[in-house]
């Protein structure tokens, strides 16, 4: 295998870091220069396209002579700085595009033209270049046209309990004509109708039920046997064939109360040419029962254990051939099978059932659910307004998307407002135009020449956005590789700005040759047996080490081993800000000690205003006092009302600050010393404060009292009688000096 750039370590020691896991990693990290993390350098790339897929901004210089002799320059940098660094004009930088292909504006009315001409979205086709992590966005535009076609085929349940709902409908071709006539000039009905799988224990199948399953039942002697589903009526405009098709129904009755109606929508979605679903027409499914269905895996209850294979089975006679051999579909394959169809779902159930459909709802896209009342009297009603519910919204749905892609969507209704993480509208009217803004990502490359090809369309539409996608992974200056080259001393490929060296090769230009001297060389660029080349900080060039450039600071010596940035910090600043960094070691100013040089060697701070160091009541390290006393605190220990002479101390601020007295009695001095004093004269003094500490001194054979009391501030207030009182006054337990 050729070597890039000269490595000559073994593919162990020089695999590059998992570059995909990096860029998931440090994409939200800051990314301008001179802020923090430089992404591309950091990144270690060692080609042209390791470097673009570290990070959308980074940028390959490919000029040959780049950076300096003594240290690497990294060619995968920010685009500014490559500039900077004197590699205009050769930089690699690909970004991500998108062309319109194809884009035919939209039709404003359906009936009238042939369906090649109605068009309710916009482009029909995109192509996008990705580079990975490099998004970019394109705007669809949608319209539900006016005058749409409308296939509308209608699906009932005949079990027994609707037997009064097949007596209301035997003229609903005809009144649902004039209705659905108001909304489409072009309309057409179909019909078909369900029981339930005709094996126990779903439906009965004792020999005297074959004919007649209501035999013996006496409410309803007589019904047809039990079906699965049966297709009666493909989608005509002749409605009133619709309605000789309900007249000639009968009900049937099955076992159990779950309905096999599942079977029958599938079979109506996939069956295309027998129902007659046009292409150019909105598809409506009308499914109407009074009871829950059964769902996938309730089949092996009698025996059916194979899974619906999503397939059409209707026989000659237009009956579901395959109810006894099949379970009944899951919820997935009807939703993947209703939206390949482009038919909207919907649920007419009576409304003791209304919560368990709506649900359903929810798991198949492009489905509504409305309540029928228990004899479908409101069953024109209720498909009118389903219809305009169907027509009033629009959603996006993307079909066969790559996983390497991310796609979001950005909706703007017709409020005008944008609502980004959407990809539907609401509260339209026919004829409104909702955008979104598709935005799309790659986030890996794919195998070389890999292109990928998905759809956008709107739930229920047959219109369709494809996108296709090819990936911007290469590097332009692959294509001009030159193997032999005099530039890798004619032993490599010169690519991009560097050499690959050809086997037995390496060095920064293939100039140094392997075999017996390759494990001497890749000795003297490690510093210890077992260590990494070059520390994992530079590149090894025959036998010396060229070190990695770093934005953080430098880094140097014979093995990259050191560098002016790792030492330790302070609330972090580098070794505090009093002291240089030298091979992860801080080196301390005059006057700081210390790991991290945060510890001054000054005691002024210390002293207190009596000239002490942290008032006789503690140590001072690092220039800051800590109190060993118990009870002392402030900045030097000054502050301890449980101390002993505290009284002492605060009786010489009352007597100069009152009285002009006392061995403070100086002014400046006892400005000085009691500064942090504030005096209170008081004619009674109260000595209920369970905080304060009571003082007493003697004065010409009486006794002054006082509290001294230490407050939040840091300052202490002291209440002082106006008056000495009589010695015999104070008890003997408040008696402090």
């Amino acid at each position: 295998m050729p070597r890039r750039g000269g490595l000559p370590a073994p593919a162990a020691d020089r695999r590059p870091p998992p570059l995909l896991l990096l860029r998931l990693l440090l994409l939200a990290a800051p990314l301008q220069p001179g802020r923090g993390l430089n992404l591309c350098t950091s990144g270690s790339a060692t080609s042209c396209e390791e470097c673009l897929l570290i990070h959308p901004k980074c940028s390959w210089c490919s000029k040959e002579e780049f950076g300096s002799t003594k240290s690497i320059t990294s060619r995968c940098d920010f685009l500014q700085n490559l500039i900077a660094n004197g590699c205009a004009g050769a930089i690699e930088n690909p970004r991500s595009s998108i062309s319109v292909v194809k884009n035919i504006p939209l039709s404003s009315k359906g009936s009238g033209q042939t369906h090649l001409d109605v068009t309710q979205i916009m482009p029909q086709k995109v192509a996008l270049n990705l580079r990975p992590g490099d998004k970019t966005s394109f705007r669809v535009q949608v319209r539900q046209v006016e005058d749409y076609p409308v296939d509308l085929y209608y699906l009932m349940d005949l079990s027994l309990s609707m037997n009064d709902d097949l007596d209301n409908i035997r003229n609903l071709g005809t009144k649902l004509a004039e209705e659905m006539r108001k909304l489409t000039s072009n309309f057409r009905l179909g019909f078909g109708s369900f029981v339930d799988k005709n094996i126990s224990p779903f439906s009965y199948t004792a020999p005297r039920y074959q004919n007649n399953p209501c035999i013996g039942y006496k409410l309803f002697p007589s019904c047809v046997p039990s079906f699965g589903f049966r297709h009666l009526l493909s989608l005509t405009d002749k409605v009133d064939r619709f309605n000789e098709e309900v007249q000639k129904q009968k009900v049937s009755r099955n076992r159990d109360a779950p309905e096999g109606g599942f079977d029958a929508i599938l079979q109506a979605a996939v069956c295309k040419e027998k129902i007659g679903w046009r292409k150019e027409a909105s598809h409506l499914l009308v499914f109407t029962t009074d009871d829950v269905p059964h769902i996938a895996l309730d089949g092996k209850l009698g025996g059916l254990v194979q899974p619906h294979d999503g397939q059409c089975h209707l026989n000659e006679a237009n009956e579901y051939s395959a109810s006894s051999q099949l379970d009944y579909p899951s919820l997935a394959l009807l939703g993947e099978k209703l939206a390949e169809n482009n038919i909207h779902l919907i649920f007419a159930v009576t409304k003791n059932h209304y919560i368990l459909y709506k649900n359903f709802t929810a798991l198949i896209p492009g489905t509504t659910v409305e309540i029928l009342h228990k004899d479908s009297k409101n069953i024109i009603e209720l498909i009118v307004k389903a219809y305009n519910s169907i027509r009033s919204k629009v959603e996006l749905t993307v079909w066969d998307s790559p996983e390497d892609i991310g796609l979001t969507f950005t909706a703007t209704c017709q409020d005008g407002l944008s609502y980004p993480g959407l990809r539907k509208c609401g509260d339209l009217k026919i004829g409104d135009t909702v955008s979104f803004e598709v935005a799309v990502e790659a986030r890996s490359c794919p195998a070389e020449n890999t292109s990928h090809t998905f759809t956008i369309k709107p739930a229920g539409f047959r219109d369709t956005l494809e996108v296709a996608v090819t990936y911007s992974c290469l590097c332009g200056c692959t294509a001009h590789a030159m193997p032999a080259s005099s530039k890798c001393s004619g032993n490599g490929t010169y690519t991009c700005g560097l050499c690959e060296c050809d086997a037995g090769y390496l060095g920064a230009r293939c100039e140094c040759e392997e075999g017996a001297s390759g494990d001497v060389h890749q000795a003297m660029c490690r510093e210890a047996e077992g260590k990494p080349l070059c520390s994992g900080r530079g590149e090894c060039s025959c036998n010396q080490c060229l070190c990695y450039e770093s934005e953080f600071g430098n880094i140097y010596g014979p093995f990259c081993e050191c560098d002016d940035f790792s030492c330790a910090r302070y609330k972090g600043v580098l070794c505090s800000g009093h002291g240089e960094c030298h091979c992860g070691e801080c080196k301390c100013h005059a006057g700081y000690i210390g790991d991290n040089c945060n510890c001054s060697t000054e005691t002024d701070g210390c002293v207190s205003s009596d000239g002490q160091m942290c008032s006789g009541r503690g140590s001072c390290i690092c220039g800051k006092c800590q109190c060993t006393e118990p009870g002392a605190f402030g900045e030097t220990c000054e502050k301890c009302p449980t101390c002993p002479g505290v009284c002492s101390t605060k009786r010489d601020c009352i007597e100069c600050k009152l009285f002009n007295s006392g061995r403070l009695a100086d002014n400046q001095t006892c400005q000085k010393h009691c500064k942090d004093e504030i005096i209170t004269t008081v004619d009674v003094l109260e000595t209920d404060d369970p905080n304060a500490i009571l003082c007493a001194y003697p004065v010409n054979n009486c006794v002054m009292k006082f509290t001294y009391l230490e407050l939040a501030s840091g300052k202490s207030h002291l209440t002082v009688l106006k008056e000495p009182g009589i010695q015999s006054s104070l008890p003997k337990a408040y008696f402090h000096t």
